[in-house]
């Protein structure tokens, strides 16, 4: 049995279109599936076809030539996209994403960089560089780790702390000042023999550098994603982490849809009936569902609260944003375990090298070790349901 991912809000007009476009792609994407893992990115043919349907405009404004689409409609479609294959739903979902993080640039240095809505973004947002007061910009230093989809990418980014006269800008609770920088792709130096590991193999997070390199002082912004636009769509500078409710829900819907596949043709011992006729299989299977579908439902209700504040040109709460940050762990939990479950009930059949669970099972690894839904992550979610202020991240 395979079952339908809709089993929340339906996305609607352009949202539908790109949602049909993305579920065209599964052929080309199940038939480069081998040559993702092996060169640890995605063909450029397949680039081509995502660009294609329009997925890296979404979040562009429509003046800029975007879609705008709501974030509902964004995360059915790259939901779509990471069920059919995990590494293509991430490289997917942060292209996707690259309108929300240039909306905090001026929008005539965005154009410098960014010529069309379907030239995209890649890099890491944590400070790890170091980006040196001049006149007119910055002396950037810096090595980052895990630039997704820097291959294909035609801006690279950058989160650094401001320094002056080689000390850290600090503010007045002795904070350091945040800095993202943004880059040609070709001014970075890449290294492509940087990405060996076990899960989301194909995303080609490759480290990259810049050394002493001058970047203009409207090529940054301050890093906690304040948007120069007035759209609703840009009005929560922290949305753009709603990227990482998609990639979790695709792969957990993925594990079940094979373990229903395999229901049909795997015996079970001693008694050697099959899967599908399992009565363990049948309450791993049911209780999957229920924690899948009950935070895929939330996911969806907290974004259409935050999506209705935003166009009501509301402020959000302490309360909604801390709900926010929270159901993008709960829903990396519940998809981490969902695929465990399978995996389990899988038995034999996954431990083959072949299998699309031994895959799946590496790829929910990776999603489930990015800092944003780590379980550390509950305890500033905690502090604002208390009451008590969040120090030192700006997302809260």
């Amino acid at each position: 049995m395979k079952t339908d991912t809709a089993a929340g809000p339906v996305a609607r007009g352009e949202g539908a279109s790109l949602l049909e476009k993305i579920k065209a792609l599964e052929p080309q994407i199940k038939a480069a599936a081998d040559s993702i893992e092996s060169n640890r990115c995605l063909p450029d043919e397949l680039i081509d076809s995502l660009r294609a349907t329009g997925l890296f405009r979404v979040s562009w404004p429509r003046t800029l030539g975007g879609l705008e689409l709501d974030p509902i409609s964004q995360i059915e479609a790259l939901e779509e996209l990471s069920r059919i294959d995990g590494s293509v739903g991430w490289i997917g979902t942060f292209a996707a994403i690259s309108g929300l993080t240039a909306a905090t640039l001026d929008p005539a240095a965005a154009k410098e960089l960014f010529p069309t809505p379907d030239v995209v973004s890649a890099g890491q947002y944590a400070p790890v560089g170091r980006a040196e007061r001049v006149e007119g910009g910055y002396i950037v230093n810096g090595k980052w780790s895990f630039g997704s989809g820097c291959r294909h990418a035609g801006v690279i980014t950058g989160g650094c702390f401001v320094t002056k006269n080689g000390e850290l800008v600090t503010d007045d609770d002795g904070r350091p000042e945040p800095l993202m920088i943004y880059v040609k792709k070709e001014e970075a130096a890449i290294e492509l023999d940087s990405w060996h590991v076990s899960g989301m193999r194909g995303t080609g997070s490759h480290d990259y550098s810049l050394t002493d390199h001058f970047v203009p002082a409207k090529h940054s912004s301050d890093s906690r994603y304040t948007a120069r636009r007035d759209e609703p769509l840009y009005a929560f500078p922290a949305l753009f982490l709603f990227s990482h409710a998609p990639m979790p829900l695709g792969i957990a819907r993925a594990a079940l849809d094979y373990v229903y596949e395999l229901g049909n043709t795997k015996r079970t011992q001693p008694a050697g009936r099959l899967l599908k006729e399992n009565g363990d299989a049948h309450e791993v299977v049911a209780k999957a569902e229920a924690s899948l579908r009950s935070a895929r439902a939330w996911v969806f209700e907290v974004i259409g609260d935050i999506w209705d504040c935003q166009c009501r040109g509301e402020a959000l709460s302490n309360e909604q944003r801390a709900m926010f940050r929270l159901c993008l762990v709960h829903v990396t939990r519940m998809a981490k375990e969902v695929v465990s479950q399978v995996y389990d009930v899988a038995a034999s059949s996954a431990i083959q090298q072949n299998s699309p669970i031994d895959r799946l099972m590496r790829d929910i690894q990776v999603v489930s070790a990015h800092v944003v839904v780590q379980p550390k992550m509950y305890r500033p979610a905690g502090k604002v349901f208390f009451g008590q202020k969040v120090k030192n991240d700006p997302f809260f």
